[in-house]
């Protein structure tokens, strides 16, 4: 079994070698051997993100120092671009630091940049280069992401919500949506039918964004969007009010047909062990029955309370089963958690609990002790 690849192998002496060629094919007489040489030393000593600066760094030294003629420079390169492996699914790094120096040193021309950004997304998303431009020069960015939802092609559209995103991972946040949110919604109106599923995701998530500081104006748009939704259109509500769920907000469930008030009772919530070590699993069992007479829709999550390192606790919300109950009906749920080491979270010895969410309301909660020592 080959090992996995790291994300920052993607911007290897290979990626740099098809960045040289493609600048070659495109720059009469461009120095291909001094700009290798320059962009490989101490590679090896960068993460990712620092590959990415380093490389900015010695495009810089390598184009011009007038933006206009590198511009023009940029968007040639995409017909001489060299895509590299078509199986390897981190080939598109190499053109991640070329579509970012336009995002840092574009900026004094925003007309000439933006069409460079346009014409570069495909090789590989323009969602950070581009946000700039929106906070520095937000006019002129606004109105050329309001043209661009109308492209025919899917990955400029896709840019225009990916990029606009309040909260998009990796990322600089763009503080005035994060304010408020209403130019988003302009743009995404223009979007939610998008015959592309790939722009469709983006605009749900870039709703999903806005959700976490304005709840309210999210739950608001997809109630107008639910009106004559076809299955994408509901596929994007459902994705975009999947941090509403997990936080239990109230007003989520109606929308997404789920029962308001689900009558049920609620027995027998345990654990396997009211002690485990770090590495073991938690297993715990509960049963429902329904008291209504009708039947019922529920989603039910549950919550681990993690010790956080000031020996307080903070819940992470895991799905567990969307169902539909009849009245009467028992149902029994079992689910093991793996509690292991993983790089995104440091585990602390203490009291931890499993908390049982339907349709956003406690129904249950167990105790149990964590020992990492």
């Amino acid at each position: 079994m080959a090992k996995q690849r790291l994300m920052k192998e993607g911007l290897d002496a290979a990626a740099i070698g098809r960045i040289a060629q493609s600048l070659a094919l495109t720059v009469p007489g461009f120095p291909k051997q001094r700009f290798i040489n320059d962009a490989q030393a101490n590679l090896s000593d960068l993460e990712l993100k620092g590959r990415v600066r380093h490389i900015i760094d010695v495009l810089n030294t390598f184009l011009p120092n007038d933006f206009i003629q590198t511009s023009e420079i940029l968007l040639q390169l995409k017909a001489n671009w060299i895509p590299g492996d078509p199986n390897d699914n981190l080939s598109g790094f190499a053109a991640w630091p070329i579509i970012d120096y336009v995002g840092e040193h574009g900026l004094g021309h925003p007309e000439k940049a933006l069409e460079a950004l346009k014409e570069l997304t495909s090789m590989f998303s323009a969602e950070f280069a581009i946000r700039p431009f929106i906070i520095a020069h937000f006019e002129t960015a606004f109105q050329t992401l309001e043209m661009w939802t109308q492209d025919p092609d899917e990955h400029v559209r896709r840019l225009v919500s990916e990029g606009s995103r309040p909260r998009l991972p990796w990322g600089p946040q763009l503080p005035q949506f994060i304010a408020n949110p209403s130019p988003i919604f302009q743009l995404l109106e223009k979007l939610k039918d998008d015959p592309s599923e790939y722009v469709r995701r983006s605009v749900a998530n870039n709703l999903n964004d806005i959700s976490k500081d304005h709840p309210e104006k999210v739950i608001a748009c997809c109630k107008r969007w639910k009106r004559g939704a076809g299955k994408n259109r509901q596929w994007i509500i459902r994705h975009a009010t999947r941090s509403l769920v997990k936080a239990g907000h109230p007003a989520v469930f109606e929308l997404l047909g789920y029962t308001e008030n689900p009558k049920l009772d609620f027995q027998s919530l345990e654990v396997s062990s009211k002690e485990i070590k770090l590495g073991e699993s938690i297993e715990f069992t509960f049963q429902l029955q329904s008291t209504h007479s009708k039947p019922q829709s529920i989603v039910i999550d549950y919550a681990i309370h993690h010790v956080k390192a000031n020996g307080k606790t903070a819940p992470k919300v895991f799905k567990l089963r969307t169902l539909e109950i009849a009245p009467g009906e028992t149902v029994e749920l079992i689910k093991k958690h793996s509690i292991k080491p993983i790089t995104t979270r440091t585990y602390y010895s203490g009291e931890h609990a499993v908390e049982i969410l339907i349709n956003g309301k406690t129904f249950g909660r167990v105790d149990f002790t964590l020992c990492c020592n």
